[in-house]
């Protein structure tokens, strides 16, 4: 039985009582990327994509923005050809007054547009994030 029975293909959604090692096992059962940040020594937006950038192995060039993320999330594996989908983990994000709650959400905007963008080539894109 799959994990992800009642997880939409494209979601972006707190982890609530998914454990890290079963997503990452689930995303192997399904031969797809799992992708892990673990954000809980970050404290202002430069760190947070920092982390995710050095844990996703973006390219050097990554411009620390999130409209780079952005791009590093659908563009560079879009062109690196067929995909066989992603699941994401974001733990723990920080709740600092230089990465606050605004920031937080225009992070998991940028996975929900990857989540879109993704959706729209029928390829599965499920983000799990947990906050500090």
């Amino acid at each position: 039985m799959s994990l992800f029975k009642t997880v939409p293909p494209n979601v972006v959604q707190s982890i609530r009582a998914f454990r890290v090692a079963d997503l990452q096992d689930e995303a192997t059962r399904l031969g797809q990327h799992f992708l892990y940040a673990y954000c809980a020594d970050a404290t202002t937006k430069q760190q947070v994509l920092g982390t995710i950038a050095e844990a996703f192995l973006l390219p050097k060039h990554f411009g620390k923005s999130f409209d780079a993320l952005g791009d590093c999330l659908t563009d560079l594996p879009h062109k690196s050809g067929v995909q066989p989908g992603f699941v994401v983990v974001l733990e723990q994000l920080p709740n600092t007054p230089k990465f606050d709650k605004e920031a937080r959400e225009i992070l998991l905007d940028v996975f929900r547009d990857a989540a879109d963008f993704w959706a729209d080539k029928k390829i599965a894109f499920r983000a799990f994030y947990s906050f500090q």
